[in-house]
């Protein structure tokens, strides 16, 4: 095996499929900050959105902009309104 193939395995190894508002992503590093994930999707998720990791049987967790995640293989996040006004009305 040539070292060009072996660094290709070795670099495949390292990445993780991550999906945030169901579309999928490869990354490479271990753990991310909630900031770094913003980044990810074209265009980056603004500050109106909230970013949440689904956690299954439980209650989903808000990632802040300075949060590490531990990063795996089939991690899903999603984005929400950060500011809901339930009942306003427009007058």
């Amino acid at each position: 095996m040539s070292d060009e193939q072996e660094q290709e395995e070795q670099k495949h190894e390292h990445e993780f499929k991550i999906e945030i508002d169901r579309k999928h992503y490869d990354v490479s590093q271990h753990e991310m900050t909630g900031a770094q994930l913003r980044k990810l999707p074209e265009p980056p998720i603004g500050p109106d959105r909230d970013l949440f990791e689904v956690v299954p049987g439980k209650e989903d967790r808000k990632i802040g902009d300075k949060e590490e995640v531990k990063i795996r293989n089939g991690l899903r996040f999603f984005t929400a309104p950060a500011h809901i006004n339930p009942g306003s009305s427009l007058r």
